[in-house]
């Protein structure tokens, strides 16, 4: 059997596992052992983490609309419920940017809707 020489290959794939372990703390960031299942437990975390991002985000909307429509005199319950029959189609999140960045935009929509 010929032989193969896999001494380069091996040594960029070390190099590369130990590239993603850069930042990491202790032997996690040096030794390939211990730095493989730290890589692999980072990459369960960044996937779950991107969705709870999106799912924080939405509750944050929320609590700012909620705030903006209460100095206004109205509940976010019922804002959004006026919202809807009115067919007024703007989304959470722009609604809670509108509050936050543009108050008058936003004071005018609430007025519409009483």
């Amino acid at each position: 059997m010929p032989r193969v020489k896999r001494g380069r290959v091996r040594a960029r794939k070390r190099s590369a596992f130990l590239a993603q372990a850069k930042g990491f703390k202790w032997g996690r960031k040096k030794k390939i052992k211990l730095a493989k299942p730290a890589i692999k437990k980072a990459g369960v975390y960044a996937y779950r983490d991107r969705r709870n991002k999106k799912r924080a985000a939405r509750g944050l909307w929320l609590v700012n609309l909620n705030a903006a429509v209460r100095s206004q005199g109205l509940n976010y319950s019922k804002f959004i419920d006026k919202l809807k029959k009115q067919g007024i189609a703007l989304d959470r999140k722009v609604l809670a940017g509108l509050a936050r960045q543009h108050p008058a935009i936003f004071s005018k929509i609430v007025d519409q809707i009483k």
